[in-house]
């Protein structure tokens, strides 16, 4: 198995929205992906395969060193041998993959987070240091709105994760709910195991929805048309998370009874649309600075 061939069966597996964000991208940009989303898994994953934050707290900083080895032209992972031609050919940043790393860190320290505000930074690392990564691959020309675009599309998708994933992060003793919403909505830790969502949860739910939504329409607002096209991957995940938010809502937020998904066709679909619609009205621009 070749180092892309493994970045691919680990990133992008079959139904999976980061799967359909690729329809139509050239082979480059594509590997250039894959390789980033799969070293995200491989170091934010740490905390599921470690149960001892020692060893967590070992795995990590092994992946600290291999950033450093992938920036002086020495990878050994896998992951960072096919990351490596990207690394210069996209300009990525070597600051992002330890902001990503230091993301993961929280999870294994076993992080609270009584505001939004304390999630927010680790809503930052894990959720818009990626999508800033996925920018710089798939270009643009505003330096000040297509960065900004990205890092709340970022935040966007993770959050709406947060509240997809909300039984299975529970189940693993992670909350990623901010404590201070939780008390207001008389809503434990423990109720995140029941086997129904009651109205108190599921007006905590909402209040987590409507926070996405902003989410996405403060991205949408800060992307510039001359990057619409070029962005379309990052754009074709938001349509998707968006049509995922819409089936939990209209089943009331049950987020615990059962677990709503798109169908692949209905993926394909959007994913097609999407792209089809923002390559009809590109049109090429002058740069701005």
């Amino acid at each position: 198995m070749t180092p892309d061939d493994y970045c691919y069966n680990l990133a992008a597996p079959p139904g999976s929205d980061f799967r359909y964000s690729l329809l139509g991208l050239p082979l480059a940009r594509r590997q250039a992906l894959i390789a980033v989303k799969a070293f995200e898994l491989e170091v934010t994953q740490i905390v599921d395969q470690c149960q001892d934050s020692s060893v967590g707290r070992a795995k990590l900083d092994w992946w600290r060193d291999e950033i450093g080895r992938l920036f002086v032209g020495k990878p050994q992972h896998p992951v960072t041998v096919a990351l490596q031609p990207h690394v210069s050919a996209f300009n990525l940043p070597e600051e992002y993959f330890r902001e990503i790393a230091d993301g993961a860190a929280m999870d294994v320290d076993d992080g609270a987070y009584p505001s939004f505000s304390e999630l927010s930074l680790y809503a930052h690392r894990r959720g818009s240091i990626p999508a800033l990564l996925a920018a710089e691959i798939l270009n643009y020309r505003n330096r000040r709105g297509t960065p900004r675009f990205a890092h709340d599309a970022g935040t966007m998708l993770l959050l709406l994760e947060f509240l997809y994933e909300v039984r299975r992060y529970a189940q693993l003793g992670r909350v990623y709910l901010p404590e201070d919403e939780m008390q207001r909505y008389d809503v434990r830790p423990s109720d995140l195991l029941a086997a129904q969502t009651p109205e108190r949860l599921r007006r905590l739910f909402a209040a987590q929805a409507e926070r996405i939504r902003d989410a996405h329409q403060r991205a949408l607002r800060q992307l510039p048309d001359e990057d619409r096209y070029a962005q379309y991957p990052l754009l074709i995940r938001l349509e998707l998370a968006l049509a995922l938010l819409a089936e939990i809502a209209e089943d009331g937020y049950r987020l615990l009874e059962r677990r709503i998904q798109l169908t692949p066709v209905r993926k394909l679909w959007l994913a097609w649309r999407l792209r089809r619609r923002e390559k009809q009205h590109y049109h090429p621009a002058k740069v701005t600075e």
